[in-house]
Order: structure tokens, then C-alpha cells, then sequence
């Protein structure tokens, strides 16, 4: 029997069967024999133990497409990213510092802009200014009034998605405007999965639609990926490439050089200031980090 894993907590692996429910599964021993670790998104078989009980074992894992250091999930699509378009007025550097942090593990990110029926148009080209000369789509949506919900199921189909924001943004009401359909079966995984309500750092998964997940992630406050140096930062404003040519050092910081491509297009306006702003504020962070 083939299913997805939705949740993981002490030695416990919650996977979703399509049709049938959460099964309680333990992973044999084979795993740790050959050093692999299921993780939430994984894609796996299992052997029933219990049919009425819903237990069994986690017999193999299916290939996986994309595997993340942070948070520790496979088969991620996409990542949507939701903060508040006003109360709260969105932090920049925060949703920065989640953008970094996708860009550098390759994950195409959406950024969602709920609450937007309290900001005018001109303060949505705002945000438009901000982020769409990045390459990022942007979503203006309002889980009060129902704009763009459509729009955004269309967005997330077929696909399984990390859904990550602050608290009091509407994230948890936008997620349950999903859900109409699957009531039940998103009952079922609270039930079944009832041990780990204890824990708040830990990604889950919730199915939508038919082979349309998301995932609730834990925050994503700090610049902690093994491997990550400030010299890969840059990397990470996809804004930054195509005047990186006009500058005179290869592999120039575009902070503290002489005749740098980047920093002339934020002068002309061509790249957003708040963006580079966070920037430099992420390097000298990363600059100040001890090494051990």
C-alpha cells in the first residue's frame, strides 16, 4: 500500500492513503542499517499491521524529487509564503530572509499578500515594486472577503506546497478556506496524529485535494543552512544577475567595492532599495557569525 508522510514525531511516521486514511507507522530497521531517515513528504509503502486500527510499517521509500536541509521535508513543488499586507505591516527582512533560504535549496517560491482588502491599489504597486523586478509572482488574496481564493487553489493543484508566514497574518484562516472539501479527512489526520499536539516545530502535512498537499512550516527567523557563507547571499537576489556583469570584481559583494553594477542599478532604481537593504543587513549578520 502506497502512501505520503505527513507528519513524523518520535519515532512515529503518519501516512496519508489516499481514500482510507492516516495509518501510525513505524520504520523498520533497514533505514537506520543503511543511515536513511524518513521524512515528511516522503513517499512510501507500507506493509498493514492493523487494518481496523490503522497501524503498520514504513517497508520502502519511494524516489524523491527534492529533499530540503530546512525544513527537513522531501518533495517539495513550490513554497508559498504569506505575511499580512497590513495588521500587521509585512517585515521585509523576515520575508527576505525565507526568500534567501528557498533560492538557496532551489525551491520556487509564491509570495502571498493576505488581507488585502485593507490596502489601496496604489500601495499593492508598492509591494509589486518591491518583489515582481526579483522574478517573484505575487498573490493579492483576502481569506475575510474571499479574494483570489479561487486563484490561489489553482495555484497550489497538483502540487505540494510549504506554507510558511508570521502568526496573525490570516495564514491559518486562508489554509481552512482550502479545505472545503476534505473536512473529514483533515478530522481524521488531527485524530490519528493526536501524540504530537505538543509539538509546535514541526511540519505537517494536510492534504486539499487529489495529489494536492500542503505543508504548515515552522518559522523561519534565522540564516541556519549547514553550508550557507555570506558569499552565497548575493546568489540569492535573483535581481542582482543581470547587472552583476557591470561590475569590476568577479565575485563582488556589491556593498564596499568601486564601480559596482548593482549598487549603480539601485541608484537608477532599477532594483528595489528595501531589498538591498536587507541585503547588506543579512551579510553583516552572516559576517558577524563565529565559525566552529
Amino acid at each position: 500500500m502506497r502512501g505520503k508522510i505527513v507528519k513524523g514525531i518520535s519515532g512515529f511516521y503518519y501516512v496519508y492513503v489516499a481514500g482510507t486514511g492516516i495509518y501510525e507507522c513505524k520504520a523498520k530497521g533497514i533505514f537506520r542499517k543503511q543511515k536513511v531517515k524518513p521524512l515528511v513528504g516522503d513517499d512510501v509503502e507500507i506493509a498493514v499491521v492493523d487494518k481496523e486500527q490503522r497501524i503498520g510499517n514504513v517497508e520502502k521509500l519511494l524516489p524523491r524529487k527534492k529533499e530540503l536541509v530546512r525544513p527537513a521535508v522531501a518533495n517539495i513543488d513550490m513554497a508559498l509564503v504569506i505575511f499580512a499586507a497590513a495588521k500587521p505591516d509585512p517585515n521585509f527582512n523576515l520575508l527576505d530572509r525565507f526568500l534567501c533560504m528557498m533560492e538557496y535549496q532551489s525551491v520556487p517560491v509564491t509570495i502571498c499578500f493576505n488581507k488585502c482588502d485593507l490596502i489601496t491599489e496604489e500601495e499593492r504597486k508598492v509591494l509589486r515594486a518591491i518583489y515582481e523586478p526579483a522574478g517573484y509572482e505575487l498573490l493579492f488574496t483576502s481569506a475575510k472577503a474571499g479574494e483570489n481564493i479561487d486563484l490561489l487553489k489553482e495555484l497550489l493543484r497538483g502540487k505540494m506546497t510549504a506554507v510558511a508566514g508570521p502568526s496573525g497574518v490570516g495564514k491559518s484562516s486562508l489554509i481552512n478556506t482550502l479545505q472545503d472539501s476534505v473536512h473529514m479527512e483533515t478530522g481524521v489526520i488531527s485524530d490519528k496524529i493526536e501524540r504530537g499536539k505538543h509539538t509546535t516545530r514541526h511540519s505537517q502535512i494536510i492534504p486539499v485535494a487529489e495529489d494536492t498537499f500542503i505543508m504548515d512550516t515552522p518559522g523561519f527567523s534565522s540564516m541556519d543552512l549547514p553550508g550557507f557563507e555570506k558569499e552565497d547571499l548575493r546568489t540569492c537576489y535573483p535581481e542582482f544577475r543581470e547587472y552583476e556583469p557591470n561590475c569590476r570584481f568577479i565575485g563582488c559583494s556589491h556593498i564596499g567595492e568601486p564601480d559596482c553594477g548593482v549598487k549603480d542599478a539601485i541608484a537608477e532604481g532599477k532594483i528595489s532599495k528595501v531589498r538591498y537593504d536587507n541585503y547588506v543587513q543579512l551579510y553583516n549578520e552572516m559576517k558577524g557569525m563565529r565559525k566552529y
